[in-house]
């Protein structure tokens, strides 16, 4: 059995190894490209120009390492990474540093949003190796790619050692160096075993209580967030957090995730000028941001504030969804309704150079000039003073207090307040637009695309803007036209409009909650009708029979040396619990018992996983909820369909799924229920309805009791 133990024995071996050879003289490598520059992912375009012999995780590639008898060096990063920049400035770049890696590797660099597939295997053996991970992500591997050594980020000195020794030690005790990756590679295969649970667990609400109990104690009841830095927002925590609080009527639950949201709002994490969040603060109160926006941070964090002001009523969550989409809208849309990955965290600033928040940052001197008399406010308010000071001169504005208490300190009405912001925004605004932006990384990827269409569905359904669903049907019909193939098979990837990359179970996962939302949204039977199509092609293609539980790669593809099966929730939810949640909408859906079956099964066999680290799973605990406690079936069919779900989105229902006709449908749930010139409501459970209703006041009092 693999244990850390056995890396620090191979690290001592490497690190105390004698490196008798000389330091490498700078070579002229002519600056011209490498095989990336056939690639269409901007991060690996990036490394397109290095004097490394740099190639893409393609089967050529992996031949070509056999035939060589060469260890690989696996480097995964995206274009986004602080970190993969400078270890690329620093060694990527460096001739002496290429010359080993040309001489002695095949280096393959990979994208890790592209290939999500080749960084969960690479993945696991770092933090099999080392207890934890990150990016950039550095493997080196046998030729057939088993791994044998890996970390993060090296400095220079540290990465030269390390090449020069694993070379070594691979030309002078190769068995060494195999019986290592031999047990390594077990480790990968086993590290997510799931267990298939026979019994009939009873999902019960006492359970679940028990379960939040033990999550509580990593929560920051004061600042927001968990107990520990850096601080990432975790939507699908939050979003679990706040249905439970609201069914079981928690209110301190309830407060700490409104506390949470707020003080993210508030936060350096949010771009108070931009609008949209970052994907994480490095400090416990959310003031200084790793300054990367990614699209699937703000298309959850979309959702979750949609559903905090449905709850809530709190305008200042409008205020944040309403200016984080207007950001999407102008920095990560394309014309044909796709969006993009994310934008950098680094900027070139005033002296050509690549800095870490250079566009976001502001210094005292810069602000007093562009603000005038405004500023002795302005500084109050965004607390350009120590609170807000980040480093050298520079300052993140950050706000400590809500406007209505500010107004009132200040002798100001808050609509004066809000009127002074706007003016504010709009002098940094036109400031920043002086500013190079940050980089794009504007390739798109299905499953964050998917996620982002939810979220422009979430708020159409609570704020009711138009513009809102527009764009999310736009999305849909991207997705739909490009990313999905006449078999029922997805591509993941689209750039340049090329699709080449094939779809995950994630790809397949969230689009079809994607259209399942959208449905909801609309009644247009065809995004329900595909979501079942992409379900059934899933089960075909993904299903491990044994554990019933989907496989993150297709039984199509090129077989990695381990084929994974995803279950945590982390930043983003696990692919296994988003289709194990959309099989259970579409059983409800089509009376389909198979796919209820698949759901119950793979929360079951979730179960004691979920017990003992709660926090993990928070996905898994949102369908645990609708088995817990009750789950209804809407159903209205008549003439005033629309005006009656409009109704019903005015009220926080996370234990419902809709659906509706204006006529005559198919759909089991809407069968027989249509009578001419009525608009009837129907209220059910597995099916069976309770008396129909025609107003919502009425079907909503035999859901809230």
């Amino acid at each position: 059995m693999f244990t850390k133990l056995h890396f620090y024995i191979l690290l001592v071996a490497i690190l105390t190894s004698c490196s008798q050879g000389k330091e490498t003289k700078e070579t002229d490598i002519a600056n011209k490209s490498n095989d990336l520059i056939n690639e269409t992912s901007p991060y690996l375009l990036q490394h397109a120009y290095n004097p490394v012999n740099w190639k893409a995780w393609h089967n050529e590639t992996l031949k070509q390492a056999k035939d060589e008898n060469k260890l690989i060096v696996i480097s995964v990063g995206y274009s986004a990474c602080h970190w993969c920049h400078v270890m690329e400035e620093e060694s990527f770049e460096n001739d002496s540093v290429a010359k080993l890696m040309n001489d002695n590797f095949i280096s393959i660099k990979v994208d890790r949003e592209e290939r999500p597939d080749v960084d969960q295997i690479y993945m696991d053996a770092v933090q099999l190796m080392t207890g934890s991970g990150g990016w950039p992500l550095n493997c080196i591997a046998l030729p057939d790619g088993r791994p044998v050594f890996g970390g993060t980020y090296f400095t220079k000195k540290q990465w030269t050692k390390i090449l020069k020794d694993m070379s070594k030690l691979y030309k002078e005790d190769p068995e060494k160096v195999i019986a290592f990756a031999e047990e390594l590679t077990e480790g990968v295969k086993n590290s997510d075993l799931i267990t298939v649970n026979k019994e009939d667990i009873q999902f019960n609400p006492m359970a679940l209580k028990t379960m939040v109990k033990k999550w509580r104690a990593s929560l920051d009841f004061t600042n927001g967030g968990e107990k520990k830095v850096p601080k990432f927002p975790m939507p699908s925590n939050l979003n679990f957090l706040l249905r439970y609080s609201d069914q079981y009527k928690n209110k301190a639950l309830q407060d700490y995730v409104m506390t949470t949201l707020v003080k993210m709002a508030n936060g350096g994490i949010y771009d108070q000028i931009g609008g949209g969040f970052s994907r994480y603060s490095v400090d416990d109160r959310w003031h200084v941001p790793h300054f990367e926006k990614m699209l699937y941070d703000n298309a959850q964090l979309v959702s979750l504030y949609s559903k905090a002001y449905q709850l809530t009523r709190n305008d200042y969550f409008k205020t944040i969804v309403s200016e984080t989409l207007e950001f999407v809208d102008k920095e990560l849309t394309q014309n044909d309704g796709a969006f993009y990955s994310s934008l950098d965290a680094d900027s070139y600033n005033a002296h050509g150079e690549l800095e870490e928040g250079a566009y976001y940052t502001w210094t005292e001197k810069k602000l007093k000039e562009l603000l005038n008399n405004d500023y002795n406010l302005f500084k109050s308010y965004y607390n350009i003073n120590g609170t807000g000071k980040w480093e050298k001169d520079r300052y993140i504005l950050y706000k400590t207090i809500s406007d209505k208490h500010f107004a009132a300190s200040n002798n100001l009405e808050v609509t004066e307040l809000q009127t002074k912001i706007q003016f504010w925004k709009t002098i940094l605004t036109k400031e920043r637009r002086n500013r190079e932006k940050p980089r794009i990384d504007d390739k798109v990827l299905t499953s964050w695309n998917a996620l982002m269409l939810k979220a422009y569905v979430d708020a159409y359904r609570v704020f009711g803007e138009e513009s809102y669903l527009e764009k999310a049907i736009k999305n849909a019909i991207f997705i739909k036209e490009n990313q999905i193939n006449t078999d029922g098979s997805m591509f993941h990837n689209y750039k340049d409009g090329k699709s080449t990359i094939s779809g995950f179970s994630e790809d397949y996962a969230h689009t079809i909650m994607a259209y399942i939302e959208l449905y909801q949204a609309t009644f247009n039977e065809e995004w329900l009708n595909t979501a079942k199509q992409l379900a059934d092609y899933s089960i075909e293609h993904f299903l491990n029979k044994e554990t019933q539980m989907f496989y993150f790669t297709s039984n199509k593809d090129h077989t990695l040396i381990a084929r994974k099966t995803e279950v945590y929730d982390n930043v983003i939810a696990s692919s296994n619990s988003v289709l194990a949640e959309g099989l259970f909408k579409l059983g409800h859906y089509y009376s389909n018992k198979k796919y209820a079956g698949f759901a119950i099964q793979m929360l079951s066999n979730m179960n004691a996983d979920i017990k003992k680290s709660p926090s993990s799973y928070s996905n898994w605990l949102v369908l645990y909820l609708n088995y817990s406690n009750p789950f209804y079936e809407i159903a209205i069919s008549g003439k005033d369909v629309d005006f009656k779900l409009t109704e019903l989105d005015q009220t926080y229902l996370p234990n419902v799924l809709v659906s509706g006709a204006a006529n005559k449908s198919k759909l089991p749930l809407l069968q027989n229920k249509f009578i001419e010139e009525e608009t009837f409501i129907y209220v059910c459970i597995n099916g069976t309805c309770k008396m129909p209703v025609t107003s919502t006041e009425k079907a909503l009092s035999q859901i809230l009791k």
